[in-house]
């Protein structure tokens, strides 16, 4: 059947699409950093993620945040989009947290 074929080498991908959907919704008042603790595996997932996916997300959140800098109202938008990008680009190993504790982790 069909859920005999459970694949759990997807779910790292899987917990960081959803930390990036979390962070795009609402990136005011957060910041990502690195995980120091995060492995071998992460870095494989990071390069995996980069070739598939990483980097034409990373090029929609630049031109997107260039887009909305054009107007006045959208430059805080903007800037959001631009907060984006690295997390876009390798998501794995890093933690979202409170502007206010970014060396909380580490």
């Amino acid at each position: 059947m069909w859920r005999d074929r459970e694949h759990p080498e997807t779910i790292p991908f899987s917990i960081a699409a959803f930390r990036i959907g979390v962070y795009a919704l609402w990136p005011f008042g957060y910041t990502t950093v690195e995980r120091r603790d995060a492995g071998a595996p992460s870095c494989v997932g990071n390069v995996l993620w980069l070739v598939l996916a990483g980097w034409w997300l990373a090029l929609a959140h630049i031109v997107t945040g260039i887009l909305l800098c054009i107007t006045i109202i959208g430059i805080p938008f903007g800037i959001a989009n631009f907060k984006l990008i690295p997390v876009s680009l390798l998501p794995l190993g890093r933690e979202i947290v409170r502007t206010d504790e970014p060396f909380a982790t580490r």
